[in-house]
Formats: structure tokens, C-alpha cells, sequence
């Protein structure tokens, strides 16, 4: 085997055997420093990984790819979920569906549906006396709980995630737990690597940069073992965007339906929306990818609302202001705004920076590269939001992947960063305000001396 071929899989053997101590070590609650450390070790380790497969012969490329994006999301299998409690939620919404009721008419603890509780997502008794399990009001006197998080409020996930979650509760064996929807995330992970090459290769690009998405710790640790649907909208958003960069009204629209089935995933996917319109000059254009997508989301929700008695969109708006969205001054929401103005102006700045980039996107963008203004209002909006959940960087990951742009990367590990961390630091905006400035001053300074390097080879060729 070639030398180079080796090395690339040494690093990546490394990469894997790190994944694994990574995901068993359950150091969420504990030791979250050390859990970061692993994390960052893991993260290193990627990089090396991916210097390594730089200088692997082309004919070497995709096989290694593909073998080492199946060994990564295997590594999110070998543990229950570690850092988050969403995808007990998942279940849940998949078992009440499957007993003809809708998942937004009633909470998990909701009297009506004790019949439904399975023991391993209602445990009682002394196990209750975890920190990952929430209470669950009973008469009796043994104490009753749930591993699924916020059991008060009506579940706030779009028509496709819970028919994903319908799925895989219908096709799961009895008995099997959270295990069915990590093993969805990591099919689902596999898909995202195969249409990301499928993209690459049409444009005629370096398969390499698939490799962004395959080997990211984030998707191990995300997108399987915490088994986020969030995955499931970054398969359609990349296989939308393919379809809108194609030329011709049909597949145009097409991508506008598949973008309509990524918002109705996960809301967060909306943010691409912009970039499906880069260099749109005419109404009739933009309404191609706009109203195939904004018609597929409404007919999605419209089963839900024939058939609910309760709101479909849940504890939406309870969740836009727990975390603080709507109050600048809470937590460390907006917080690199908030180092330099006013808490009152964070809000309005953010609105008026990220409608400004849209602008810019639309009327600047390159049609044929949707994803490059799709990453650019990605990145800023995370930048400027500074949210606290890691998984949502699972969608930057994958533009990347599109856009070739490694130096976006460094907000995903400030968000796993921020989320490991701040609890420990009582939430405050110290935490938020280092991990995300690292990563903004990593894209401007590599944007810095890319547009440098562009600027000396165009002098040299003049």
C-alpha cells in the first residue's frame, strides 16, 4: 500500500480509537473539563486526519473516505446517549403516534398518556435520583421520573421530524430503545457523505472535502450517538442546494420542495433559504425555490393540525424565550454583540448584520454555488446568535463540506465548547464570548490571507 495511503489511515485509526473513549466517557455531569479535553484531543486528531488525506493518491481517495466515514459513525454506537436527553423525546413522540394520537395534543406527563410509558423512559425509584432524570408528578408514594427532558411542555418538532420518529418507533424490535434512532442517524450521517460527493463530483471539486462531514467528531457525537434529527434536515438541505445550483426551472424547483422538507425537519434550515437565491435578479426566480418550499411545509403540518386539538407548533415560543432569545440580557445569548453595545441594541444590530448578509448573498451570490452565501449567512448567524446547543452545528458542517471553507469549522467546536462548559460556569458570556470569538477570529484572519494569496497570484499573472 502506498506510504501516504498509511499514514492517512493511521490518523484515522487514531481518530476512531479516540471517538470511542470519547463517547463512552460519561463526563457530561462530572467532569466536564475532562470531557472537553477528549473532545479536543478528538478534534485534533481530525485535523491531522484530514492534512494526512491531502497527500493520499487520487485513486485512494474515496474508498479511505467512505471506509473511515462508516468506522466514525460507528463510534457514536457504542454508548447510550452521553450529553443530551433529545432523542428520548424522539421516542416518545414515535410511541404516542403509533397509539393514533398526536404528539402535540398532550406532555409526556400527561395523565391520559400513563398507559404509554414504557419503564426505561419512566424509571422509578432511587434511579430517580439522577440529575439527567426529571420528575413526573404521581400520587403514589414511590418517586416516578423520566429520562425525556422539559416533560411539562407539548413537544415542538416539524411534521417531517415526527414522521421520521413515526418510522423508526414502526420499524424498531421490542425492547430495543434509544438504539433504532441512533442507528437512523448514522445511515442518515452516511447518506449526507454520499450526497455530499455526489455534489463534489459534479462540480468537478476534490472528493477530499467530503471528508469535512465524515470524519467530524460532530457527527459522531451528534448526529449518532445523540441521535439529533437536526441530521435528517441537513441531508435535505444539501441535496436541495444541489438541485437548485443544477440548471433548469424543473430541478429548481425540485430543490425548493426538498429545502420546504429540510424547514419542515428542523426549522433551523430556513437559514439557507437566502443562498438557494443567490444572484436572483427576477420575482418569477425566486418564487421557483420559495413557493415549492413554502408549500411543501404547509402541507407537511396540515395532517398534524386536521388531526390535533392543541397547537402544532408546541412549546415553540416557550423555548424562543427560556433560552433567551427574546431577553438580550439573559444568559449568554448574543453575547459578542453585547462585549461591544448595548444589551437593548443586540437584538436589533443582529437583525439589521443578518438581513444585510442576505442582501448581500442574494444580490451578489453565485447562482451556481448556492451553498457559499448559504454558509456565509450560516456562519454569521452563529457568530452573532452564539447558541449554546452544539448540534446545530451540524448544518454548518455539511456547507462546508460544499463550500470547501475548512476555517467555518471552528464554530462547531466552540458550540460543543459552550454547551460542555457552560453550566459549569453558571451560563455567563465569558464562556460564549471565547469560544465564539476564537472562532470568528479564525475565519477572518484565514478570509484575510486567502483574499491575500488571490491578490499576489492575480499581480503575478498580470
Amino acid at each position: 500500500m502506498n506510504p501516504r495511503t498509511v499514514l492517512a489511515s493511521a490518523a484515522l485509526t487514531a481518530l476512531v480509537a479516540a471517538l470511542v473513549l470519547t463517547v463512552r466517557y460519561d463526563g457530561y455531569f462530572t467532569d466536564p473539563g475532562g470531557l472537553l479535553g477528549r473532545y479536543g484531543v478528538c478534534w485534533g486528531l481530525f485535523v491531522l486526519a484530514l492534512l494526512a488525506l491531502r497527500r493520499v493518491p487520487a485513486g485512494h481517495v474515496v474508498p479511505l473516505l467512505l471506509v473511515g466515514a462508516v468506522a466514525v459513525a460507528v463510534t457514536g454506537l457504542v454508548a447510550a446517549p452521553r450529553t443530551s436527553t433529545d432523542s428520548y423525546r424522539y421516542a416518545w413522540d414515535g410511541r404516542v403516534q403509533s397509539a393514533g394520537i398526536s404528539p402535540y395534543d398532550h406532555t409526556p406527563q400527561a395523565p391520559a398518556l400513563a398507559r404509554l410509558r414504557d419503564p426505561w423512559l419512566f424509571p422509578t425509584g432511587t434511579t430517580c435520583a439522577r440529575r439527567d432524570l426529571a420528575p413526573v408528578p404521581h400520587t403514589g408514594g414511590v418517586r416516578h421520573c423520566t429520562r425525556i427532558n422539559r416533560p411539562a411542555v407539548h413537544t415542538i418538532y416539524p411534521p417531517v421530524a415526527e414522521v421520521y420518529f413515526l418510522t423508526v418507533d414502526r420499524l424498531a424490535p421490542e425492547g430495543s430503545r434509544y438504539k433504532p434512532l441512533q442507528i437512523g442517524g448514522a445511515l442518515i450521517s452516511l447518506g449526507v457523505t454520499g450526497a455530499c460527493l455526489s455534489v463534489l463530483r459534479r462540480r468537478g471539486r476534490d472528493p477530499r472535502d467530503a471528508a469535512y462531514w465524515a470524519w467530524c467528531p460532530a457527527v459522531a457525537v451528534e448526529a449518532v450517538n445523540n441521535a439529533h434529527v437536526d441530521v435528517l434536515g441537513v441531508l435535505f438541505a444539501v441535496v436541495g442546494l444541489g438541485l437548485v445550483a443544477a440548471r433548469g426551472l424543473g430541478r429548481r424547483a425540485g430543490g425548493g420542495l426538498v429545502l420546504g422538507a429540510a424547514v419542515a425537519t428542523k426549522l433551523m434550515p430556513a437559514v439557507v433559504l437566502p443562498g438557494a437565491l443567490s444572484g436572483v435578479r427576477r420575482f418569477r426566480d425566486a418564487a421557483v425555490v420559495l413557493l415549492p418550499a413554502a408549500g411543501f411545509t404547509a402541507l407537511a403540518y396540515l395532517p398534524y393540525v386536521l388531526v390535533s386539538h392543541g397547537s402544532v407548533f408546541g412549546y415553540l415560543g416557550g423555548y424562543v424565550e427560556e433560552e433567551g432569545y427574546q431577553d438580550p440580557e439573559s444568559g449568554s445569548r448574543y453575547s459578542l454583540l453585547r462585549l461591544v453595545l448595548p444589551d437593548a441594541w443586540a437584538f436589533p444590530v443582529l437583525l439589521a448584520v443578518l438581513a444585510a448578509v442576505c442582501l448581500y448573498v442574494m444580490w451578489r451570490g453565485d447562482p451556481r454555488r448556492p451553498w457559499s452565501g448559504a454558509l456565509l449567512v450560516t456562519g454569521w448567524a452563529f457568530a452573532l446568535l452564539t447558541p449554546g446547543y452544539s448540534w446545530y452545528a451540524l448544518l454548518l458542517v455539511a456547507l462546508v463540506v460544499l463550500d470547501g471553507r475548512w476555517e467555518w469549522l471552528g464554530f462547531a467546536f466552540a458550540g460543543a465548547a459552550v454547551y460542555v462548559l457552560a453550566p459549569e460556569f453558571g451560563y455567563r458570556a465569558t464562556v460564549s464570548n471565547t469560544a465564539y470569538g476564537a472562532a470568528v477570529v479564525l475565519v477572518l484572519t484565514v478570509t484575510a490571507l486567502r483574499r491575500r494569496g488571490v491578490r499576489r497570484a492575480a499581480d503575478d499573472d498580470g
